[in-house]
């Protein structure tokens, strides 16, 4: 892809950014259309990418892969010393590595899934996104943080306690912190994906009855893709957006508009 199909307020050209969950689905999307756009990638994840590191090296750009299980605080906590230490410090951060576990109707939930649940679709973005803005705030620069919910941060959704609750919190942290730091020159935006083809989902696309009910509800008719949400991500890290601040772009084929 050449240069000329990003035009200036959509470069990166010159930025790291970090990227969670970055060996598959959306991270991995994300990750690509960032170094497309000229930015360095630090992907963070338990499993390497091989491939997408080689890909991103490919197009001259900087790529290395911190490995970490980002449901164990204390591996969080060396994630961005450790990127800091190889590749500088991010311009960018995506919180986009997450999960759930199901438990057979709420009052089944156990609480080691709670509290498993909350470390990693919540405390482990929060601890990330500190660990970045003490270093933007100190060194007075700029940063940008895309926090990627689900569009269960919009709703109750069905046996999803752990991860519903942790995304709407998620939201909230992202309002919370650009009332706090707009006026620093931080941008902290997110995104509310819809039904996307990725792992998380591959149970109910794989299953046609299923698949045919919640595409009955989208507008569009069509499962999303990663790249659908790639674009949106490129706009919130990119000079395009240094206006935005506390928003969540939801982009799920029209699903809550229904």
């Amino acid at each position: 892809m050449t240069d000329a199909l990003f035009p200036h307020q959509f470069r990166l050209d010159g930025k790291l950014a970090v990227v969670t969950g970055a060996s598959r689905g959306i991270g991995t999307a994300i990750a690509q259309i960032y170094a497309e756009a000229g930015a360095d990638i630090a992907s963070v994840s338990r499993r390497e990418n091989v491939e997408l590191v080689r890909k991103i090296k490919d197009m001259g750009r900087r790529c290395q892969h911190f490995t970490a299980d980002l449901s164990v605080r204390e591996e969080v906590s060396s994630v961005i010393p450790a990127v800091a230490a190889a590749m500088g410090y991010p311009d960018i951060l995506v919180n986009n590595a997450g999960s759930l576990r199901r438990g057979k109707g709420a009052i089944n939930f156990k609480i080691e899934d709670w509290d498993w649940s909350l470390q990693l679709d919540l405390t482990t973005p929060y601890m990330l996104i500190m660990d970045c803005a003490h270093y933007w705030l100190d060194a007075g620069k700029p940063g940008k943080v895309i926090n990627i919910l689900s569009i269960l941060a919009l709703s109750g959704g069905i046996d999803t306690i752990g991860y519903t609750v942790a995304k709407h919190g998620l939201g909230g942290l992202t309002k919370t912190l650009a009332n706090d730091w707009s006026r620093l020159g931080i941008n902290v935006n997110a995104i509310a994906p819809g039904y996307v083809r990725t792992d998380l989902t591959a149970g109910i696309h794989a299953h046609p009855q299923r698949s045919e009910l919640f595409l009955q509800r989208v507008p569009s008719k069509q499962w999303g893709e990663p790249q659908d949400i790639a674009g949106c991500a490129l706009y919130l890290a990119a000079p395009a957006s240094n206006w935005v601040h506390g928003s969540i772009f939801v982009v799920d084929g029209g699903y809550e508009a229904w």
